[in-house]
């Protein structure tokens, strides 16, 4: 296979051991191994790939491409059975900053996907611009896997998720053309290719399913994402490829809307005993447009109580004296309320440090109003990183001193309305608490919106812990739909959740999924497993348990 596909292909072709290895893992609890790694020079060599893998699947069965970018995707998106294909060695460049556009006042830049996050950023900030919709693992992260996931991060509670900023895309179909994608005036699909006219058609013959399935939650990445895809009269085709891992289409260009990067902040810390509270504050602080409003809970703090002198290295202190003393402050309100069950980090932003001032002490000031819950308004800058780096860098830290234990995401990104934590909460401790022998856990995220990330490490000795990975999953998920949310916010299906989609959607809305993926890719040569499952393959329960690695 590798010296047919030399023949036309420009760009690397590898297959030693150490490659298939290295590509055999993404962030993911996986192990699949590829056939052969690709990485392409150009949209040519992509598009002369899926030509040639549309052509050649009797020849070799399985034959597919699974698009990837850095490989941090945590559902088993980014890896396959057959042909990896890497954008981030030759696929990595600035194509233009905001050059030729019709997008009046607004910034835009256009990149290839293989991009990394980290050197997008010194670009647009160097314009004073951001893409505010970045990931927490925005140092190793790239553009295309932003684009495959509809990737969320901390700023989604005001800025939205990575739909809202594709301005346009290139993007090579199964059939090996590359297409611009952008969006269109609803009068026109007529004359569009049949790719236009056929979604359009589904999506006008099934509205009121589409219409009732959709999850009254403020972000949801389960399935495909078939709700903006005509709207206002005008249909864009990227609100369904974006978001849709690699299964419909490889993005080979894709055009970003910017917004100015906020330059000062202020951070509110929220401390809160009863759960019961949490919708109320949430309502209170949202009034005051609020640029983050994230969380932690009691385990991952008394874990880093637990590993203080590894939490001082991660925030640069050779002063360990000094460390203790800062958490002071909360030693007092511990004393007098009792240990919190859950921190809010509420972060307000402005263009003068003293507008940011006002915001986040307007907040404080309404929040004095509550009872059983304490208040923190950081007064500085190392302060408030002593809080994020609780926030970010904690699991990291638990994992690497619970050497017993191995990081490994399964549940890791629900989502309920912020009204049914104080629910959801008490029932999810008491599901991961029967499994303490098996894993160890804490539980983070997006406060906000009632995005949740649930940091699990599992011991891989234990016989019990792929039996374990299912049963968790299944309750874990049946309380999430019971409640109204979404199996997943942002980290999007991949192997790990697309055999729970029946949880969330009727056989009506599976079979729409199904024909989207009939449509754009009638031989399953894009990434198949994910979304849709293959049947008696990928994406179903069982290949999670044969593929689960250790």
């Amino acid at each position: 296979m590798k010296e047919e596909i030399k023949k036309f292909f420009r760009g690397d072709a590898e297959d030693s051991e150490e490659t298939l290895l290295k590509y055999s893992h993404d962030a993911s609890i996986f192990d699949i191994r590829p056939k052969i790694v690709l990485f392409p020079k150009d949209a040519e060599d992509v598009k002369n790939l899926v030509k040639w893998v549309s052509e050649n699947q009797q020849k070799y069965p399985g034959l597919s491409i699974t698009a990837r970018c850095a490989g941090t995707d945590m559902s088993g998106g980014a890896v396959g059975e057959s042909i990896i294909l890497d954008f981030t060695r030759h696929m990595n460049k600035l194509i233009r900053w905001n050059e030729s556009l019709n997008f009046s006042q607004v910034h835009s830049i256009t990149v290839q996907p293989g991009m990394f996050y980290r050197d997008f950023e010194k670009i647009t900030l160097s314009k004073g611009m951001i893409l505010p919709c970045f990931t927490a693992s925005k140092t190793i992260n790239a553009m295309g896997g932003m684009f495959g996931n509809n990737s969320a991060g901390e700023r989604t509670l005001r800025y939205g998720k990575t739909e809202d900023y594709i301005l346009e895309t290139k993007v090579v179909f199964a059939d090996g053309i590359e297409r611009a994608v952008k969006p269109i005036p609803v009068s026109e699909i007529s004359r569009q290719e049949g790719v236009y006219t056929k979604i359009y058609g589904l999506f006008k013959n099934n509205e009121k399913e589409i219409k009732e399935a959709k999850p009254d939650v403020h972000k949801n990445s389960a399935g495909y994402y078939i709700w903006n895809v005509l709207k206002d009269d005008v249909f864009d085709l990227n609100k369904l490829l974006v978001g849709s891992q690699g299964t419909l289409g490889i993005a080979t260009e894709i055009t970003f809307r910017l917004v100015p990067e906020p330059k000062y902040s202020r951070l509110l810390v929220v401390f809160l005993r009863d759960m019961s509270l949490l919708p109320l504050l949430v309502n209170k602080i949202l009034k005051y447009n609020p640029q983050t409003l994230e969380s932690y809970d009691d385990k991952t703090f008394l874990l880093v109580v637990k590993y203080i002198r590894g939490f001082a290295q991660l925030l640069g202190l050779k002063n360990f004296m000094k460390l203790i003393f800062s958490f002071l402050p909360e030693a007092v309100m511990t004393f007098r309320n009792g240990f919190p069950k859950l921190a809010l980090l509420v972060e307000f932003t402005g263009e003068t440090q003293k507008e940011a001032n006002e915001e986040a002490e307007k907040a404080l000031q309404e929040l004095t109003t509550v009872k059983k819950i304490g208040l923190r308004l950081t007064r500085d800058a190392l302060e408030a990183k002593k809080y994020w780096t609780i926030r970010h860098e904690a699991f990291n830290l638990i994992r690497y001193h619970l050497k017993k234990f191995k990081s490994k995401p399964f549940v890791d990104d629900v989502i309920v309305r912020p009204e049914r934590l104080p629910e959801f909460f008490p029932a999810l401790y008491k599901i991961l608490n029967e499994y303490k022998k098996e894993m160890a856990f804490a539980v983070g995220g997006h406060a906000g919106d009632g995005n949740l990330h649930i940091y699990t490490l599992v011991d891989p000795k234990d016989p019990n812990v792929k039996k374990m990975i299912i049963e968790v999953s299944n309750k874990v998920y049946d309380l999430v739909v019971r409640l109204g949310g979404s199996i997943t916010a942002e980290h999007n299906d991949g192997l790990i959740r697309t055999p729970y989609l029946h949880k969330m959607y009727s056989e009506k809305m599976l079979e729409i999924f199904a024909e989207i993926k009939r449509i754009f890719d009638p031989k399953h040569i894009l990434n198949p497993g994910k979304k849709v499952p293959v049947v008696g393959g990928a994406g179903t329960e069982e290949y999670i348990v044969k593929h689960i690695a250790f």
